[in-house]
């Protein structure tokens, strides 16, 4: 037969090591939550720049516009002979 291990610790040093172990976790959460409310201000940096990106090319999307209608119409004012 085996013979039982009997291991003997003082209840107040388990609670204590529990006690730290909680006192991680909830640093843990903390910095958790520190961690989601940078990303929710990336998310609404993020939504910004993306704004901002459809307007510079709608802009470039005018300017260009712009650019091809005046060539053109100055190819037709260049080529008929009473313009000139």
């Amino acid at each position: 037969m085996t013979t039982p291990t009997i291991i003997e610790t003082d209840l107040r040093e388990v609670l204590a090591q529990i006690n730290q172990k909680l006192d991680g976790i909830n640093d843990i959460r903390v910095e958790l939550a520190e961690i989601r409310g940078d990303i929710k201000s990336l998310d609404k940096r993020l939504e910004q720049v993306e704004g901002s990106q459809n307007r510079q090319i709608w802009a470039l999307i005018g300017i260009l516009f712009t650019a091809v209608v005046a060539t053109a119409i100055r190819f037709v004012f260049v080529s008929l002979p009473n313009f000139q």
